[in-house]
């Protein structure tokens, strides 16, 4: 859901508010300042004790019909008039709130009948609550510099784990080095699975060059903003001939790999591993199997076309088109699906030749049958 901020200076007091998009009407209050964002030593914060009025931006779409404003949960509201523009107004005592922290709830209604209250502290006496623990950290750190750390994290282990058991299966078909034979038995189960993917190249090299192109590749282009076309990379976006450095597109990045790529790449190995079970040891598959096969890469597909319906609301179709951070991604979910599902025998031989017992025992025998009956078409020809 976008999201934007709305500013505004009312002598010397700087006040915001964060506001989702489409969300009406919009509130803000520019005095008393809330007390949790005040700078003492910034602003001129005495000037609220000398205010007599409460002053409030209101906006929306449609007329204002109603709008009041209460203080510490007061049995009365004060009516809040109409001067010029977004702002309103109601006269106020502020000597009855001189000491501590008081509340200030704000109610507006437009004609629409859509509604919004918000409610803040207040203080005249530099009272000020604390920040939580989590929200503090949030606000001293770099964001930016976290999420990009994550982000080059989560491109390494959706990478160079593959890359790694791709060239140890080279050097193991090549009798260069003995498969490596965990102890615990769930380890070898997901060794076999990640073997097995990597060993087809047309599961392999998809999924390596969609980690590798979402730090380097523009994620989609589209309406960034209202009226002006942009493209989009993890490291920032060019719109309206400017470049804006990335920020929180690293986390959007970090979040893609966590909760799609790295899921996609161990649920195609699930599945092409229960392909391979079938075509080379066991046959026989039972309902639950097949479900068990199928259900996770059903879930991350439709989880991902979700949220590319929301991105579609957000950007519009041409973002939804031209867009590899979400669609391409989906549609890449879908063959990847299917590719793992059907794939031929002959593509697996790889990891068979390592996985399966005697399987050059049996790659023998083949060789002879087939021998054995071209010998015979050709006496039968004699």
């Amino acid at each position: 859901m976008r999201s934007f901020r709305v500013a505004a200076l009312d002598h010397g007091m700087f006040s915001f508010t964060d506001v989702k998009h489409s969300t009406w009407p919009i509130i803000l209050v520019t005095n008393p300042k809330h007390a949790l964002y005040a700078m003492k030593h910034h602003e001129p914060l005495h000037l609220i004790q000398d205010s007599t009025h409460i002053r409030v931006l209101v906006w929306s779409l449609s007329a204002i019909v109603a709008a009041r404003v209460r203080i510490d949960d007061s049995s009365s509201w004060l009516t809040l008039f109409h001067v010029e523009g977004p702002l309103y107004v109601a006269k106020w005592n502020p000597d009855r709130y001189l000491v501590g922290l008081h509340m200030l709830e704000v109610y507006a209604r437009d004609s629409t009948g859509q509604e919004a209250t918000i409610i803040q502290p207040f203080s005249l006496d530099e009272s000020q609550p604390s920040f939580h623990f989590w929200p503090r950290a949030l606000l001293m750190s770099n964001l930016s510099m976290f999420f990009q750390f994550l982000f080059g994290i989560m491109v390494c282990i959706c990478v160079i784990p593959l890359c790694v058991m791709r060239y140890i299966h080279h050097l193991v078909l090549e009798h260069r080095m003995f498969r490596p034979r965990p102890r615990w038995k769930i380890i070898n189960t997901w060794l076999r699975k990640l073997w097995v993917l990597v060993s087809v190249d047309r599961l392999f090299w998809p999924l390596i060059f969609t980690a590798v192109y979402l730090p380097l590749g523009p994620w989609f282009v589209g309406e960034v903003i209202e009226g002006h076309i942009g493209v989009v990379f993890a490291w920032g976006t060019f719109v309206n001939r400017s470049y804006l450095p990335g920020s929180l597109t690293y986390a959007y990045g970090f979040f893609q790999l966590l909760v799609f790529h790295l899921p996609l790449t161990l649920a195609v190995a699930h599945c092409i591993d229960f392909r391979f079970w079938s075509l080379y040891i066991d046959p026989l598959c039972s309902f639950p199997r097949y479900l068990c096969r199928h259900v996770c890469l059903l879930f991350l597909v439709t989880f991902q076309i979700i949220s590319a319906y929301f991105f579609w609301l957000a950007y519009g179709t041409m973002a939804l088109v031209l867009g590899p951070l979400r669609t391409w991604s989906a549609i890449l979910g879908v063959i990847l699906w299917h590719q793992s599902s059907t794939i031929h025998k002959d593509l697996l031989r790889g990891a068979a030749e390592i996985w399966v017992p005697h399987y050059q025992t049996w790659k023998d025998e083949e060789v002879t049958k087939n021998y054995e009956s071209h010998e015979n078409i050709a006496q039968s020809d004699l």
